[in-house]
């Protein structure tokens, strides 16, 4: 980048960093481009999941993740972001576009950034320590400033019909079986989810891997799960808002790992649109539009991290000059 703006070294590390954000199946489905005086996030549909998400939901959530994950790093780093998403309706799958200005760091901002490299997706159970009612508090506030919205769950048991629903639906699926065996149990790839990191499922009648730890059961270790369970929702579904939903679940993600808390997204019980319409008219009311589910809670004392995901090499993520002109087709 010229003169005034952050050196190459520090947009690569930003970039690493964002590149931690989680996502559906582990896809990763961003680009990224580096201008002269800004950087651009492009949305990666060679990345799709066609049977998983048919309407790019899910993977447009993900971008918004990677978003806020490299607005985080680039703000510790001493650059602030300013942010146009989608700077032009015609070319929607130019998500974002961010300038930066000279930023001093402030601790909230080192201790968010640190966050990236530690968070994890925990499937595990929690223990029953309970969440202190200004930590969830803390969640709202922070998702609020993203344009979302978080709600606790009290029905656990409408959101566990909703998975098992959505799993009887997607075992069906022929499609969908395909794709999640083509994006789970990964050794070597940079991509998808390694079988290390899922734990096995409970009894057929309660979830599989995927959602499995949505609300109180027994799994095969032994106890129930105490987390809470959350509705981060936006109030509208267009791709603005899923994009901004995106963001603030990694807000939350990042302030719930530095307070020390675990986590763990669900996202298969939205996935099935009439199910996700039930959901938004049994637990939101109507008022709002569900986008992701989240688990937060302790996890056990002796029990190490969850390992990390594989990701992507920054270099496979960058766009070239003369791919600007047809973003639409970017592959990866």
């Amino acid at each position: 980048m010229e003169r005034g703006l952050p050196d190459d070294n520090t947009v690569k590390a930003a970039l690493v960093l964002s590149g931690r954000a989680p996502s559906v199946h582990n896809v990763q489905p961003w680009r990224w481009r580096v201008a002269d005086h800004s950087i651009h996030l492009y949305l990666d549909t060679g990345r799709a999941l066609p049977a998983t998400d048919p309407d790019y939901r899910d993977i447009v959530i993900s971008c918004g993740a990677a978003l806020h994950h490299l607005s985080v790093a680039l703000t510790a780093m001493g650059w602030a972001p300013v942010i146009r998403r989608i700077p032009d309706p015609a070319a929607p799958d130019h998500l974002a576009a961010l300038t930066l200005v000279p930023h001093r760091p402030t601790a909230l901002d080192i201790e968010l950034s640190k966050a990236i490299t530690v968070r994890r997706t925990d499937r595990r159970h929690y223990t029953s320590w309970p969440v202190p009612p200004g930590y969830l508090g803390l969640f709202t506030e922070r998702a609020a400033v993203l344009g979302a919205v978080v709600r606790r769950i009290g029905d656990r048991e409408r959101v566990k019909a909703a998975a098992r629903q959505a799993d009887r639906i997607h075992a069906a699926d022929e499609s969908y079986r395909f794709e999640l065996a083509m994006w789970s149990g990964r050794h070597s790839s940079a991509d998808g989810v390694p079988a290390r990191n899922v734990p096995p499922g409970g009894p057929a009648d309660d979830f599989p891997p995927r959602a499995y730890a949505a609300a109180e059961f027994t799994d095969p270790a032994g106890g129930p799960d105490h987390a809470e369970l959350l509705v981060i929702g936006t109030g509208a579904d267009d791709r603005l808002s899923r994009l901004r939903a995106g963001e603030a679940i990694s807000s939350v993600l990042l302030t719930a790992t530095g307070i020390g808390l675990a986590t763990c997204l669900l996202t298969e019980p939205l996935e099935v649109a009439a199910e996700r319409a039930e959901i938004r008219n049994d637990l939101l009311s109507d008022t709002i539009y569900p986008q992701a589910f989240l688990r937060v809670g302790w996890a056990p004392d002796s029990a190490d991290l969850p390992p990390e995901t594989p990701r992507r090499r920054i270099e496979d993520l960058m766009i070239g000059e003369d791919e600007v002109s047809d973003d639409q087709q970017l592959q990866p």
